[in-house]
């Protein structure tokens, strides 16, 4: 895609966020927003239907009338993305979309989100090492910053520290937060990381996919390169059972990612580069209000 399409697309994102904003703050992160904060803010009188939970036996004995404390409600919180920016991102072959450019779509409007919703915004890139953290701030000033640090960012080596990364954040968040991780989850090792994170935090894993994870070309025999090792090999595409073999390695990719995000209690999505990002996103949180669960059908 070209840069001036992409921008062009980021662009209209605040309209979108009017309407995607009150879905975001759904699923677990929403139950924080329910009934009464964690700060003490005065007593009252109990009044029918409060909840006598809430009654204060010291005063209500002081008075001889029952009393109910009363809290502040806490609604600032915090979103904040992890963002894939490593060298297997940045390949698509059968879409106009590369991986990356989708992801980063998805960061804008999480972003847009959260400042329409009034909640302080976050990221941190990572390749082959954590890269640039943004840490969580107001205003579109401060949203812009992270949308053009995606923007120029490109891989330094080969290999991903997704589960680095997804530490570093977990470090830094010190109180529950929404935690959009958006990947294309093509390395190993990130479960453990994962379920420390997920226990603490609303997460949510978006995994990034294209049409070539299952429709391999037929051009005859050429080389692939790994992105993410470097490493070549000779492709036959010719053979229908090379691609068989592809679309089902590919699937099993898929099934594994799924199946550690349901072990885990973690909501996904998968985002294909041929998706228009502002539907899938917000069809998925809406899914998110529903009560019965906040993993998408099929989970």
């Amino acid at each position: 895609m070209e840069r001036s399409e992409l921008l062009h697309r980021i662009n209209t994102f605040p309209l979108v966020a009017a309407t995607l904003a009150d879905d975001l703050l759904s699923g677990d992160f929403r139950s924080v927003f329910r009934g009464n904060g964690i700060e003490f803010e005065e007593v009252r009188r109990y009044e029918q239907g409060d909840d006598i939970r809430f009654i204060d036996r010291n005063v209500s004995a002081r008075f001889g009338t029952p009393y109910v404390k009363l809290y502040r409600q806490e609604r600032e919180m915090t979103v904040f993305v992890v963002l894939d920016c490593s060298a297997s991102m940045f390949s698509s072959r059968k879409s106009k979309t590369s991986r990356f450019e989708q992801a980063l779509l998805a960061l804008a409007l999480v972003g847009f989100s959260a400042e329409r919703a009034r909640q302080r915004f976050g990221a941190l890139f990572f390749d082959n090492e954590t890269r640039r953290l943004f840490r969580p701030g107001k205003g579109r000033p401060h949203l812009m910053a992270v949308i053009s640090g995606a923007l120029g960012a490109l891989p330094h080596a080969h290999g991903s520290a997704l589960s680095a990364a997804i530490r570093a954040a977990g470090i830094l968040l010190k109180r529950r937060s929404l935690v959009v991780l958006v990947s294309d989850f093509r390395c190993p090792g990130w479960d453990d990381e994962l379920r420390a994170i997920a226990g603490k935090h609303d997460f949510i894993a978006v995994r990034i996919t294209d049409p070539f994870d299952h429709d391999f070309p037929n051009p005859g025999l050429f080389t692939v390169e790994d992105p993410e090792s470097g490493k070549t090999i000779q492709a036959p595409g010719g053979f229908s059972s090379f691609r068989a073999a592809w679309r089902e390695w590919n699937d099993r990719q898929a099934a594994s990612w799924a199946a550690s995000c349901r072990r885990l209690g973690i909501a996904r999505l998968e985002l294909s580069t041929e998706d228009d990002a502002p539907s899938a996103l917000k069809s998925f949180f809406q899914g998110r209000r529903r009560p019965v669960s906040h993993n998408e059908p099929g989970s």
